[in-house]
């Protein structure tokens, strides 16, 4: 057995190694070989795996198969052994790294660039890893370059100290005004500013048992569609930042992880240049944007789906007084088109990319409802709990 310390020190450079990284919609994406073959993988720090890649492509045989978690369930896919991997001139083979395969056909249109799958945190764990978003680029530093040694000032520049749980996750700290604590993990796969469940909220005091969100719709996740809804979440203290005012998406359902409360997403990270240290347990975060807070996104107070043919949108979900019920549409309505494109074959996730959208923007909706079909152009609002 090669222990983790010994992995680190083989696989560590000796001066700085760059690797260039693209940004997708709310996403990283990077070139990288695996197994000789060279695949788009969007960079998952959320993922507890190596490399999940679409399983029409032939990266080897299989290995045998994974037990997989995400927010709300567990899934299992099989697997295939990886022999090789590099991202650039970066070298990251390791003893028993392992690819899962399985179908990614949307992934390119839910990014908005071409991927193929997903690089997870596991393969560079044990190096000095920097997520430079200032310059699009993965930073791998020498072992030596000790971030505990560096000094933050609280406002631009911040260190934050992993908390001992987790298994190739990195497991942070956030704070409500009242000093009660989340554990969301630093997750650049996740879209969203911020994710955590409604228990969480209810434990910390963020929100009451006894209210009903007015305005719910609904999410995919790896397993599953799930009910979810923005909540406004006001002075609390992100890995040591203090945010006034955010919006989070809250998901209406205990969470898969016991010792987990959910993940601070892209919208958060995206304003910080990261350097991550797994063995020392500590991240820095250099907030160059100088922005920390995201906006409320807009909607009409619909949810929509393909229908069980796979051939029609449907209304899922009309939220009470959104915009929506205000035009007379209805659940179980056809939208034959937004803003004039077509809808056939579209995955939940560029559905839900198409009727979201900033708010007092506008959206143009074709509606066939018993047979007879009506346009709309409504103006999306925040739909947002308070």
């Amino acid at each position: 057995m090669i222990l983790p310390a010994l992995v680190a020190l083989a696989l560590s450079p000796q001066a700085p190694v760059e690797v260039p990284f693209r940004i997708g919609d709310n996403a990283i994406i990077v070139d990288a070989l695996v197994n000789g073959r060279t695949v788009a993988l969007m960079f998952d720090t959320g993922f507890s795996g190596d490399v999940v890649v679409n399983d029409a492509l032939n990266i080897g045989p299989p290995s045998g198969e994974l037990e997989l978690r995400d927010f709300v369930g567990t899934f299992t896919a099989r697997t295939v052994a990886i022999r090789s991997l590099r991202l650039g001139p970066m070298n990251l083979d390791a003893p028993d790294l392992e690819a899962v395969q399985q179908p990614m056909m949307h992934m390119s249109l839910a990014y908005g660039t071409h991927t193929d799958g997903i690089l997870g945190y596991g393969p560079v764990a044990h190096q000095v890893f920097e997520i430079n978003f200032q310059t699009n680029k993965f930073i791998f530093h020498p072992q030596s370059y000790d971030i505990t040694k560096k000094v933050p000032d609280g406002k631009r520049t911040f260190l934050a100290r992993m908390l001992p749980i987790g298994r190739n996750s990195i497991e942070l700290e956030v704070k409500t005004a009242e000093g009660r604590r989340m554990v969301l993990a630093l997750d650049t796969g996740n879209g969203f500013y911020a994710t955590t469940h409604r228990d969480v909220l209810e434990r910390v005091g963020l929100w009451d048992k006894s209210r009903t969100p007015a305005f719910v719709k609904a999410s995919m996740v790896a397993s599953g569609p799930v009910d979810s809804w923005y909540k406004r979440v006001q002075d609390v203290t992100i890995y040591g930042v203090p945010v006034k005012e955010s919006y989070w998406d809250i998901i209406d359902m205990p969470s898969s992880s016991a010792e987990g409360d959910g993940t601070v997403g892209f919208g958060f990270l995206k304003n910080f240049n990261i350097v991550i240290d797994y063995e020392r347990r500590r991240v820095w975060l250099d907030n160059f944007t100088g922005v920390v807070a995201n906006e409320p996104a807009g909607g009409v107070g619909m949810s929509i789906a393909m229908d069980e043919a796979g051939k029609r949108a449907r209304v899922m979900r009309i939220a009470p007084g959104g915009p929506a019920e205000k035009a007379g549409i209805q659940r179980g309505d056809a939208i034959l088109s937004i803003n004039g494109t077509d809808l056939t074959g579209f995955s939940h996730d560029q559905l839900d990319a198409l009727m979201e959208g900033k708010v007092g923007s506008t959206i143009e909706l074709a509606v066939s409802s018993s047979g007879i079909v009506t346009r709309h152009t409504l103006t999306r609002v925040a739909l947002v709990n308070d």
